[in-house]
This record gives C-alpha cells, structure tokens and sequence, in this order.
C-alpha cells in the first residue's frame, strides 16, 4: 500500500464492488415477507445512522476513483472478504425469513453475530479497501465499524426494551460480532 492512495478513474476500479453492495442494499428493501422493514434499525441511533450514511455515501464516491489491484495478493484477499461479507448477509436475511414477525432474530446467522447485517455490509468495504490497496479506503472502512458499532449499541438498548428478557439472554449467549455462541 501506497503512502498517497491512487486517485484515476478506470472501468476496473473499485466502484464495482461498492456499488454491487449498495444495490444489494438498496434492493432489500423490496425482499419478501416484510424482511426489508424489519431489518431496518432503530430510530434511537438517528445521529450516528446520518454519520454512518455520509461515510458510506464518501466511500462510494470515493470508489470511483479507486482501481482495483487485479491479480494482486491484495485483490483476492480482498475479494474473499468482499464475499465472506455476501455470505453473512444473505445467511441473515434467510434468518430473518425463518423468524416469525414480532420476535427477535435470534437463529441461524444470528446464533453467531447480533449484527450479521452491519457485519455484512462492513466486511465488503473492508475488502474492497483490501483489493484496491488503499489505505485511505481502509481507514473510512475503520470508521464505518466505529460507527456500526455505536448504531449497535442503540439498536440493542432499543431491542431490550421491546423484548425484555428473551433479548437479555440472548445478548448473554451471543457475540456482538462474530463468534460461537456461549453455552446454555
């Protein structure tokens, strides 16, 4: 990685990917069985959701003008990220499908992350800062999970109040993140 990040526009830049999980975004809005309205946040985390927006939207501008290190080292790490993050998503929005309208995500990729939908859509900006080499991608990547991780708390606080115990025990039982679920 460059000390100034590369600034050309290209048909092979970095736009690709970013662009690819904004419409994946954009187009989960219109998922069947209502999943789009019940992954939707919080209204608690108003302030950090705007912040977390305008970086997205900084990111994706900035994708444009980002190429692609295409048959680096660096790209295909990138790339493996980029659909790790896919991977999670897609899992959480069969989750979300399974569950009943009215109670709380808590199977499937649930079981192993209380926020497989930031994580999905953090880990394809952290792999498309990967595959393009840029740092500075990277660091507006690192800010985004600062971000998402505020915006969880919110979330969370805001879910304990509508399901009260079910939810305690289950934030006792699963990580925030990403990881095998405690026992019990």
């Amino acid at each position: 990685m460059s000390a100034i990040p590369a600034f050309e526009i290209g048909v092979w830049n970095a736009w690709i990917p970013t662009t690819l999980l904004f419409l994946f975004i954009m187009l989960s809005r219109f998922f069947p069985k209502d999943i789009g309205k019940r992954i939707t946040p919080a209204k608690e985390d108003g302030e950090t959701r705007k912040v977390m927006l305008a970086v997205f939207f900084i990111m994706i501008i900035y994708s444009i003008f980002l190429p692609l290190k295409i048959g680096s080292i660096w790209f295909y790490a990138g790339l493996a990220v980029y659909i790790l993050g896919f991977i999670i998503s897609f899992a959480a929005i069969f989750s979300i499908a399974a569950t009943k309208p009215g109670e709380p995500f808590t199977t499937g990729m649930y079981r192993y992350s209380r926020h497989p939908i930031a994580l999905g859509t953090i880990l394809p900006m952290v792999g498309a800062g990967l595959a393009s080499t840029s740092w500075l991608f990277l660091l507006f990547s690192v800010f985004l999970m600062v971000t998402s991780h505020l915006s969880a708390i919110a979330e969370e606080r805001a879910t304990t109040k509508k399901f009260g115990d079910v939810y305690e025990k289950y934030i006792a039982r699963t990580p925030r993140w990403l990881g095998l679920p405690k026992s019990g």
